[in-house]
């Protein structure tokens, strides 16, 4: 199973993320939630620093994992980015909530 934990303040801004384990829908390199995630991840984080060039607190890209976490001066910059991170990750967790869950961790 995936687990996908959004940083998220009290007030419900979201100041990163940290994603884990393997969805095991299929083999390894077949698998289409694991890429699904994998994909919009990367997509999120290379967007956030190479487009908008934010400078992250943390990034860790791992096998199997990835952690992301940005200063909160730059929580508006990557609203979007993660909000639309979040929408595409609960979509795939309806899609497949025996593979991937959604979960938000106050910080």
């Amino acid at each position: 199973m995936i687990f996908a934990d959004f940083l998220t303040l009290a007030d419900g801004r979201m100041t990163g993320f940290r994603i884990a384990g393997h969805a095991e829908q299929a083999p390894q390199g077949e698998d289409i939630v694991c890429a699904a995630v994998s994909s919009a991840a990367y997509l999120t984080v290379n967007t956030a620093t190479e487009v908008l060039g934010i400078s992250p607190l943390s990034l860790r890209a791992d096998e199997g994992e990835m952690f992301f976490r940005i200063e909160l001066k730059d929580e508006p910059a990557c609203r979007a980015l993660l909000t639309g991170l979040k929408l595409h990750l609960v979509g795939l967790e309806e899609q497949y909530p025996d593979n991937i869950h959604v979960n938000y961790l106050e910080v």
